[in-house]
């Protein structure tokens, strides 16, 4: 097999207007190419990131003993607005910088993504869009926004909305980021450290189930203790910017499939664009993405194949190479999507 780079790229969509009817200045979307797109230009596969995470999130996902096999596929992973990577608040053009970021919507970037895929893909027909959670947030977005193009989706732990336990949940981590004084409205000097570590422990409680702490499912991730786990994602959020984790929450918060011009808020016409066939997985444990909110959708969706994930690692379950033996499950559930006949 031969080796594949997994150089990050930049798309610059210019000024980029936004469904606030703002305009996002100098809009870029970070990516990442493993393969390359055939003659036919019908093998591209779009894996949009998560929240919190950037395109190394969903590297483990793409191999060659994978169904997301490189030297098949032409695998884009698209960084979301505001993680780090693509346009966001730590790095926006300096009129929009920090708290002067626009609101961003899940539409937006969707749209935005289309509009890379036109340009530096020929407009390429996707044979896969999947992702976890905010990934496969978007992914849905595509499927209905493009029935024409996407010929496979797949959602793992993830909804058409953010519905409204799971909107509740994501006001107690805001809470928690956004008290303490350091952050200042989003016009800190200094990271608000407190309140980044405040968010992690909080969002710590809900990113996992309670029976991965009950069985200490956690040393399997190299953790002596719940303190230890804690420590761990403190370390991590404290690397994150708190202005970039507050932008994505937004979009995250407010996201709707049907809340954009073309669906106008009609849910059921929106599920109902979804032409592919459509792999529907939320975890069997997971907290805010649930299993009752994902199957009730997929009633909707013409071609859907509902399969909960039956995992102990709550919404964690889906997060690619998180647990090997879920990772695999989930790899071999999207083979058989994408040898559908």
């Amino acid at each position: 097999m031969k080796l594949n780079q997994t150089v990050v790229k930049t798309y610059r969509g210019g000024n980029f207007s936004l469904q606030s009817g703002e305009t996002l200045r100098d809009a870029q979307l970070s990516y990442v190419q493993v393969g390359q797109l055939n003659a036919d230009k019908n093998n591209l596969v779009v894996l949009p990131t998560y929240y919190g995470g950037t395109h190394e999130g969903n590297l483990p996902l793409i191999g060659a003993n994978s169904a997301l096999d490189p030297e098949r596929y032409c695998i884009v992973i698209l960084n979301l607005i505001g993680n780090g990577q693509s346009s966001s608040p730590s790095n926006a053009h300096p009129e929009q910088r920090n708290a002067r970021f626009p609101t961003i919507s899940l539409y937006d970037n969707v749209c935005l993504q289309h509009q890379l895929v036109q340009e530096t893909f020929a407009n390429a027909t996707i044979a896969l869009v999947a992702g976890w959670s905010m990934g496969g947030m978007q992914a849905l977005q595509w499927a209905c926004l493009y029935p024409e193009q996407v010929r496979a989706v797949a959602s793992i732990c993830a909804t058409a909305r953010c519905w409204p336990h799971n909107q509740v949940f994501l006001e107690g981590v805001k809470a928690a980021l956004t008290c303490d004084p350091n952050w200042d409205n989003g016009d800190y000097t200094t990271p608000p450290a407190a309140g980044l570590k405040a968010f992690a422990r909080v969002y710590a409680g809900w990113a996992y189930s309670q029976a991965f702490y009950r069985n200490e499912t956690y040393r399997q991730l190299g953790h002596q203790s719940i303190e230890d786990l804690l420590r761990f994602w403190e370390d991590d959020h404290l690397q994150q910017d708190a202005n970039d984790l507050l932008c994505m929450l937004d979009t995250w918060q407010t996201a709707d499939i049907s809340r954009n011009p073309i669906f106008n808020g009609d849910m059921t016409a929106a599920l109902g664009a979804i032409q592919a066939p459509t792999l529907i997985m939320p975890g069997s444990s997971d907290l805010y993405f649930t299993k009752e909110d994902a199957a009730y959708e997929a009633g909707f969706i013409p071609d859907a194949r509902l399969n909960v994930l039956r995992s102990e690692w709550g919404h964690c379950a889906g997060a690619p190479g998180r647990n090997a033996a879920d990772t695999r499950f989930i790899l071999g559930e999207i083979n058989q999507l994408l040898t559908k006949k």
